[in-house]
């Protein structure tokens, strides 16, 4: 099988770091409802080496998948050694799974220290805000950032669910890398922050890049697609992703290799205009 390495397609995070431009998300690697460790460790281990294998040298986390949980296996797999890694804090997880929003600097500068801690690293490559939060300025949020990039504990910074307004707002405070916001050819939500991003250099993680598994809105047109290239319909969506803009790098969570492998290939299809037409319209 070939790998990413053999595509050619790859980003510059920052303008400085290029990475291949379909990575991992790694949500999937912990245990049921994104909550405590996986069922099958050993398993968890085997997709995180072969995604190494096959090139994926950008990988997205978060403190609060576990929590801790993603952090601390990819560092158990060497992750960090192997690839770019990127992570995020601002949500915290209730007793019930609630995500619930936390965008005080203080907060947010010691979580930053205890992800670097998780993954075993002296700077962490990308630390993303995860979810602005309504009762703290955005402002405010992404200054704490802002100084953790000047002490040299986070290399590149990046914000995740925001709108072009909030994504402006940022980048009044500090230099920002990458967004990530829920896309995929079934939801186009984010139409406009992408656009900001491709005009700036901005790198795009969609995440949800294969609607969580719910594409139907675009089935028939995926279908069809399929079935010229001999592809999956969940291929076709991430190859569709991959044509629509040079910034944008999905990171679809798998937490079997056999499906990650197929995400891996989804890279080598080239769409037709005609196609890409028909899946945008």
């Amino acid at each position: 099988m070939r790998s990413l390495d053999d595509t050619g397609g790859t980003f510059a995070i920052g303008g400085e770091d290029a990475v291949n431009r379909l990575g991992l998300g790694a949500m999937r690697i912990t245990g049921e409802g994104v909550l405590g460790p996986p069922e099958d460790t050993a398993a968890a281990r085997r997709v995180l080496d072969r995604a190494a294998e096959l090139g994926v040298d950008l990988v997205d986390t978060a403190d609060a998948y576990g929590p801790g949980t993603s952090e601390r296996l990819l560092r158990e797999a060497g992750t960090p050694d192997d690839a770019f890694v990127a992570t995020k804090g601002g949500l915290l997880r209730s007793p019930d799974g609630d995500w619930l929003r936390h965008g005080d600097p203080e907060y947010l500068r010691n979580a930053a220290l205890c992800s670097r801690d998780r993954l075993g690293v002296e700077t962490i490559d990308l630390y993303q805000y995860h979810a602005p939060d309504p009762d703290v300025s955005i402002e405010a949020s992404m200054q704490a950032l802002a100084d953790l990039k000047d002490r040299g504990l986070i290399r590149h910074v990046g914000v995740s669910n925001v709108s072009v307004d909030q994504l402006e707002r940022a980048r009044d405070v500090v230099e920002v890398a990458t967004v990530q916001n829920e896309y995929s050819v079934a939801d186009r939500t984010h139409d406009d922050v992408l656009d900001v991003c491709e005009a700036n250099d901005i790198g795009f993680l969609p995440y949800f890049p294969l609607g969580g598994g719910d594409l139907g809105a675009k089935a028939d047109a995926l279908d069809a697609v399929a079935e010229a290239h001999d592809a999956t319909p969940r291929q076709v969506a991430l190859a569709w992703l991959l044509d629509r803009s040079p910034v944008v790098l999905p990171i679809p969570g798998t937490s079997s290799v056999t499906h990650l492998e197929e995400n891996v290939a989804a890279a080598t299809l080239d769409l037709a205009d005609d196609e890409m037409r028909r899946l945008s319209a």
